[in-house]
């Protein structure tokens, strides 16, 4: 058999050597481009999940330093003050994180200063008020007393998932907001209809219902305030609030449990379902106020002998 010469087609063992070479280095310069495109690929889509986590984190802290939502017109001092005619002692509203705005009160004018710290669900709070409405109603409407009311959302998990102490606390707050001087009968009656605890508590639609009943005003504005639990916020701020302390003009140091009853800065722990004890008690503080604010008149020195 004779070799092949170059004319006869055949590549020699050279060629097909330098042919194979050619080959291989198109095949890596193929495997490099595609190289270089997949690690653009990689980190182009590195880079938008880095973005995208960086959107996140940005969501997150702006998420966390927002300012807080609004707390409630005329309830500056974490909780409303109903006076003479029942007629509301107004107050701008705060920031629901804000440090309350409480005056001193002057127990020398004779008026008695009853503040209360209740939560809508708890039945001690119920008792209290159905023993004492009529009376503490006498009283604030005659001009004899001061009443403020800080509403509490202490119970919600006594409400199957409903946060029933948030709910009513806030649409107290709503009623504070927008029609104040119609609070008193709205709280009274979501005392007087108070559900039971363990239970769902009233519906939105029947909060919203005690809100007709009490003759408030500006009612639309009030059933969408409850109907996005506007001030849920300022409820659990204020709630916070009064549970760690300190309670102001008082001794008290916190609220310990609901009612916590002060009158004139003194805490009463007397029955709960007795009117004639509240009505002692009230009596003896108001005549402590009044006695300490009458000076005893000192006898003029005389002339040495």
């Amino acid at each position: 058999m004779s070799n092949g010469s170059a004319g006869d087609g055949r590549l020699s063992k050279n060629e097909r050597r330098e042919a194979a070479r050619e080959k291989a280095k198109v095949l890596r310069e193929q495997q490099r481009k595609k190289d270089v495109r997949n690690r653009v690929f990689l980190f182009g889509g590195l880079g938008v999940v880095v973005l995208a986590i960086g959107v996140i984190v940005a969501l997150i802290i702006v998420s966390a330093i927002k300012p807080a939502g609004p707390g409630p017109a005329n309830m500056a001092s974490d909780g409303i003050t109903i006076g003479q005619g029942k007629i509301a002692v107004t107050s701008p509203a705060l920031a629901s994180d804000a440090a309350p705005v409480v005056p001193s009160p002057d127990y020398s004018t004779g008026v008695v200063d009853i503040q209360v710290y209740i939560d809508y669900l708890c039945p001690y709070c119920g008792q209290f008020e159905a023993t004492n409405a009529e009376q503490i109603g006498q009283w604030v409407d005659s001009g004899a007393a001061t009443l403020t009311t800080h509403p509490l959302s202490i119970l919600d998990r006594g409400s199957l998932g409903t946060k029933y102490s948030t709910r009513s606390a806030n649409a107290a707050a709503c009623v504070a907001n927008y029609s104040p001087d119609n609070f008193f009968d709205f709280s009274a009656l979501l005392f007087k209809n108070q559900p039971a605890e363990n239970t769902e508590g009233l519906t939105d639609a029947q909060l919203k219902g005690y809100v007709s009943d009490s003759g408030a005003t500006q009612v639309s504005q009030i059933e969408s305030c409850i109907d996005d639990t506007q001030f849920k916020g300022w409820v659990s701020a204020s709630t916070s609030r009064a549970l760690q302390g300190p309670l102001p003009n008082t001794d008290v140091a916190k609220v310990e449990g609901t009612p916590t009853v002060l009158v004139n800065g003194q805490q009463y722990s007397g029955s709960l379902t007795d009117a004639s004890a509240f009505s002692a008690f009230v009596l003896q503080v108001s005549s402590q106020a009044y006695s300490t604010s009458t000076p005893t008149p000192t006898p003029a020195p005389t002339a040495a002998q």
